[in-house]
């Protein structure tokens, strides 16, 4: 019970940051801002999937796609600090 509380908190977690970077883009129109969105929503189904996996689903195996989530949000943070930064 306590992992499942911690999985679901994690996911609530990086889903405001998510929506708070989100809101704040639209605010101010800077393109960082959007890159770190982005990385944000993806680390959300990251987190959204890891407690699927462990809690929801245990004897389904969604690393793979786990992993691939992980790598594409980090991608796009990486992106986004090497060309949009001055």
């Amino acid at each position: 019970m306590f992992e499942a509380i911690v999985y679901a908190l994690c996911f609530l977690t990086s889903a405001t940051c998510a929506w708070l970077l989100i809101s704040s883009y639209f605010r101010r129109g800077q393109r960082l801002l959007l890159w770190s969105a982005s990385c944000f929503c993806l680390l959300a189904v990251n987190n959204f999937l890891v407690f699927a996996d462990i809690i929801v689903l245990p004897a389904t195996d969604l690393l793979p796609i786990r992993q691939l989530t992980s790598l594409l949000a980090i991608t796009l943070l990486l992106y986004g600090f090497i060309w949009e930064t001055d």
